[in-house]
Order: structure tokens, then C-alpha cells, then sequence
């Protein structure tokens, strides 16, 4: 039985091995998210076919970032293709000018607050304001949320901070940034397990290498869907 709160990257090299990953897994996954790497190779292709022929939910993780008018006219463009989730920064002028591309459509604008690859370290080079990341981060999901997202990424470390805001109430966090147990971290830099994400408040939590690069991807999956069944990946107060 496929669990939603999964969502599985397709982190492979072109649209034909996303393909042949989705087929591997089958029914057990029922949320693919495709990004900008698969984009040029054909990536939006791919979200419309497993959306349309094979009824899977997709993410489309573009983290559009350019003056309003471009991102409306951008964003507008995608919600013709009926799929589920889109990013974009969290800058306030971008998150409402997706939402007016967006209107009319069921496309959900998701909010990237700060980057699960990044540290502090990086904000410095980056000349974003000193302070706490964590604080930095649910105080940028905050923004997002205020100015019309539906939702907001952010590590799974964060996901306790944003849930508690008045703002997060019934809106979406999806966590990357999540490995299971004993998972070589990758890029990744700020990272819970599945169960540890849910429990945090995490809505749905995106799993890529992991699986796609597992010995046995379905297996890989279903390790991952026991998990986020478990007793640990209940939240407080739930």
C-alpha cells in the first residue's frame, strides 16, 4: 500500500531511467518529485506522464526565483500541466506573484526556506544576515506563509519550529534533508530519519538517493514506508 507522506526524488540522469525507477517501484510509491537537473532531459515530459497515464502525484522542484512578473507568467504556464506541488524561494514578491500564476488551478506554491545542504558556514559566504540558521529559517518560512504559500520546505531540524507558528496552521511542510539510518549523508547537511521528520511535522518527507541508488530501490522503499507506520514517527500530541 502506497503512503503519500513519501515522496521519492528521481535523482537519475534522464526522464527514460525516472521512468524505468517508477515502474521498479510500483504501487508501494505514490509521489515523485522531478527537479532541475531532469529538466532539460526530460523532466517535465516525465511529470506528465506518470501524472496522466500511471495517476501518480508529482513535485516539481524548479525553486523559481526571478522579478514578479516572470514568475507569474512562468508559474501560470506549469499549473496547465495539473500537477501537485511547485517551488519556488520564499521571498515574499515571488511567493505572491506564483500564487497569482497559480490561481485557478490545483498547483500548491511550496515555500524554500533555507537550502538542507547549507550551514551557517555557507549563509557567511553567501552574505545572508549573521544569526541562528534555525532561527533564520522559520522566520523566512513565516514570511512565505504570511505572503500566500501553501507550504514551506525546510530540513526536518526546522519542522518543529515552523508547525508551532500560527501561520503554519494548515498549511504544508515537506522536509528533504531526510535519510534513513546509517544513509551516507551526500550533500546533505542538516538531516533526520523519516520517522524522526513525521514526528517533528513534517508532512511529507523526500527520500532520493537513498532509494534510487540502493541496491534494490523497491526494497529501499519499503523499508522507508514500514518506517513512517511506526509508533516513532507519530507526533506529540497526535
Amino acid at each position: 500500500m502506497s503512503d503519500d507522506r513519501l515522496i521519492v526524488a528521481l535523482d537519475v540522469p534522464n526522464a527514460l531511467a525516472g521512468l524505468n525507477m517508477a515502474q521498479d517501484l510500483g504501487d508501494a510509491v505514490s509521489f515523485y518529485k522531478i527537479g532541475l537537473g531532469m529538466l532539460t532531459t526530460g523532466g517535465l515530459a516525465l511529470a506528465n506522464e506518470l501524472k496522466q497515464e500511471h495517476g501518480k502525484r508529482i513535485f516539481l522542484d524548479l525553486k523559481l526565483f526571478d522579478i514578479s512578473n516572470t514568475v507569474e507568467n512562468a508559474v501560470r504556464g506549469i499549473s496547465q500541466f495539473d500537477l501537485d506541488f511547485l517551488t519556488v524561494h520564499g521571498d515574499p514578491h515571488v511567493v505572491r506573484a506564483a500564487r497569482q500564476g497559480a490561481a485557478g488551478s490545483g498547483l500548491k506554491i511550496l515555500a524554500v526556506t533555507v537550502l538542507t545542504s547549507l550551514d551557517r558556514e555557507d549563509l557567511d559566504a553567501g552574505m545572508i544576515q549573521s544569526g541562528d540558521l534555525a532561527g533564520i529559517t522559520v522566520e523566512r518560512a513565516a514570511r512565505a506563509l504570511e505572503a500566500g504559500a501553501d507550504g514551506v520546505i525546510c530540513s526536518p531540524q526546522e519542522a518543529t519550529g515552523i508547525r508551532a507558528l500560527s501561520e503554519a496552521d494548515g498549511r504544508l511542510i515537506v522536509t528533504p534533508g531526510v535519510r534513513p539510518a546509517g544513509a551516507e549523508l551526500g550533500d546533505q547537511k542538516r538531516v533526520m530519519t523519516p520517522a524522526e521528520a513525521i514526528a517533528a511535522g513534517a508532512d511529507h518527507v523526500v527520500v532520493g538517493r537513498p532509494i534510487c541508488q540502493a541496491p534494490d530501490p523497491a526494497g529501499a522503499a519499503a523499508g522507508i514506508l514500514a518506517e513512517l507506520r511506526s509508533p516513532q514517527a507519530t507526533r506529540p500530541n497526535h
